[in-house]
């Protein structure tokens, strides 16, 4: 959504819109974040990480987006099923070829049971643009596509002065916002927020077991099996 467009800053429906907007506008330079000089010793070692992560699962990922992350873990998964609400990044995502993956459009907050039974998901950047009012309810329609024991990673950004957007405000809900500008020169207001490792164990709450959280210079890294 343009600037000139504001939405009503507590309105889930806005919210949806925009990001949806937001992102199907930035499908051909989605990957370009990953270009940064800066970060390259983060990525590497999450890319090392993910490697090893979910051999012979059946893997959900969820808001997929282009498909970024899946060949550093898609290589030993039994399956990747990639999810995503955005049709222009699931398009750049099958054009990939990645080998036994598929991708369909769904609403990652009400995950279609056609979708079946997994054993691991995995969520790179998506968990800060969750609404905080969202979160319970997009949890509890992850643990309804997982079996007990299945194995979740939640990978997301730190906020880093000087090098994150800047936070433009905070909603009356508590989520943050920022105003980010492509390719084509359209300015976007885009929710995200930074989770603390105890707010993400308040949502969790019981059903996570084994947990670690992982805190690199720019990122977060937080994995968990499931009750």
């Amino acid at each position: 959504m343009n600037r000139n467009q504001e939405p009503d800053p507590d309105s889930n429906i806005d919210r949806g819109v925009m990001m949806r907007e937001y992102y199907a506008r930035r499908a051909a330079e989605y990957e370009t974040i990953y270009d940064r000089l800066e970060r390259q010793g983060d990525l590497g070692l999450i890319q090392r990480k993910l490697s090893g992560s979910f051999h012979a699962r059946r893997v959900l990922d969820i808001a997929c987006g282009t498909g970024y992350w899946i060949p550093y873990y898609g290589g030993t998964a039994r399956e990747v099923v990639g999810v995503d609400v955005n049709q222009p990044v699931l398009e750049v995502a099958r054009g990939k070829g990645l080998l036994h993956t598929r991708f369909e459009c769904a609403d990652c907050y009400a995950l279609p049971s056609s979708l079946g039974q997994f054993d691991a998901a995995f969520a790179g950047f998506w968990w800060s643009h969750i609404p905080k009012s969202e979160l319970r309810a997009f949890i509890e329609a992850l643990h309804e596509r997982l079996n007990s024991g299945a194995h979740v990673v939640f990978l997301d950004n730190l906020y880093v002065e000087g090098s994150s957007t800047p936070i433009l405000e905070v909603d009356t809900a508590g989520n943050s916002w920022q105003e980010r500008t492509l390719a084509d020169g359209t300015r976007h207001r885009v929710l995200k927020n930074f989770p603390r490792y105890d707010e993400l164990m308040r949502c969790l709450s019981s059903r996570a077991r084994s947990s670690h959280w992982w805190r690199l210079n720019y990122y977060w890294w937080f994995e968990y099996v499931l009750n």
